[in-house]
């Protein structure tokens, strides 16, 4: 992993609130923008700014589909993640 990548995706965790919500996507698995958007209380400006981080750091997809937007959980960016974390501290698996 690249060292922007994983500063991107450091900085995209950091953040609580976008913490929160990449928690309920994970959880569903993938969600309508406007279901996580309803949990969140934040305005829809925030939300925006939040699922657009998230989404450049890889760690979600987003999919039109017609009015609303598609959220999808990218397991396989933690994964890389948290291995780049364990290989840098050299911690065991």
């Amino acid at each position: 992993m690249h060292a922007y990548d994983f500063t991107r995706i450091a900085k995209a965790l950091a953040d609580p609130r976008r913490f929160g919500i990449l928690q309920a996507i994970a959880t569903r698995g993938d969600a309508q923008c406007g279901e996580i958007f309803s949990c969140a209380n934040i305005t829809p400006a925030t939300m925006s700014h939040h699922v657009r981080e998230l989404e450049q750091a890889g760690l979600i997809g987003t999919a039109r589909e017609g009015k609303h937007l598609r959220l999808t959980f990218r397991p396989e960016t933690v994964r890389a993640y948290v291995d780049h974390l364990r290989e840098s501290f050299r911690l065991p698996s």
